[in-house]
């Protein structure tokens, strides 16, 4: 893989209209395991390819389980109500082979809110109900977690997480030539594809400025869906390629989602 610097991929907050939606990730975390890429097979369009990385030269597909409690959420450029809710991204790299833009290929979400039927229901989105709780204390003098817990119920994708940390733990992403690379890689995607529910491709764009990101510890997870779907197995859960954390962040999402096909 070729080194990727993050200022390549920068560029303005295109500005929101219509029904754009502002909100701050809380708790965000992106606890990632590279698998081998069979297990992947037929589960997007040939439009995408696997964006793979080799790792003790094996090539490995990334997939990552993403926890956050949605905060302030509401319109990007109307008064309106502001919701709290917690949700719970699954997503694989994939490369566009459209555009070759790096981007994400959404197996769906779980979100812990009434809300849930605009997505679901008006933009057959893959969002599924959850209750999702987080169990967190921030040091803020330490700038670290003293702890982190994250559990969902749901049918779906029932979900049970514990993250640790310590001062100073330096970042390490096997399979990248460079730390910079592998934030790019994992952080800084903008684009999501997905299979709507009625089959149909469906995609939407966000925007963030670039994630400060520090590194954490897997102490024990259950991700319910990875070990259903064969991606990943409950014991190979146990093991993270790497967990990245942030405790708060905010990201602006360019909506309605778009029908491609």
């Amino acid at each position: 893989m070729e080194s990727l610097e993050l200022n390549n991929f920068l560029h303005p907050r295109p500005s929101p209209k219509g029904i754009d939606v502002l909100c701050k990730l809380q708790h965000f975390a992106i606890i990632t395991y590279a698998v081998d890429p069979a297990r992947f097979v037929g589960l997007f369009p040939n439009r995408f390819k696997l964006d793979t990385v080799e790792i003790e030269g094996e090539q490995k597909a990334l997939i990552s389980v993403v926890p956050f409690i949605d905060v302030d959420f509401t319109s990007a450029v109307y008064p309106f109500p502001k919701f709290t809710m917690g949700q719970t991204n699954y997503r694989i790299y994939i490369i566009d082979n459209q555009t070759n833009e790096r981007c994400v290929w959404f197996l769906g979400t779980t979100l812990d809110s009434w809300t849930l039927a605009v997505p679901r229901f008006l933009w057959n989105l893959p969002w599924y109900s959850g209750e999702v709780k987080f169990d967190c204390d921030f040091d803020e003098s330490q700038q670290i977690y003293l702890k982190y817990k994250m559990t969902t119920d749901a049918t779906w994708a029932p979900a049970s997480v514990e993250l640790t940390q310590t001062n100073h733990a330096k970042i390490e992403l096997s399979g990248f030539p460079d730390t910079e690379t592998g934030l790019v890689y994992l952080t800084h995607p903008l684009a999501g594809f997905y299979h709507r529910r009625d089959g149909k491709l469906g995609t939407y764009r966000v925007w963030h400025k670039p994630l400060d990101v520090s590194s954490a510890n897997l102490k024990s997870a259950r991700f319910g869906l990875l070990s259903r779907l064969g991606l990943v197995t409950q014991e190979e859960q146990q093991v993270a390629h790497s967990v990245l954390v942030e405790p708060i962040n905010e990201f602006t999402i360019y909506l309605p989602p778009k029908i491609l096909e």
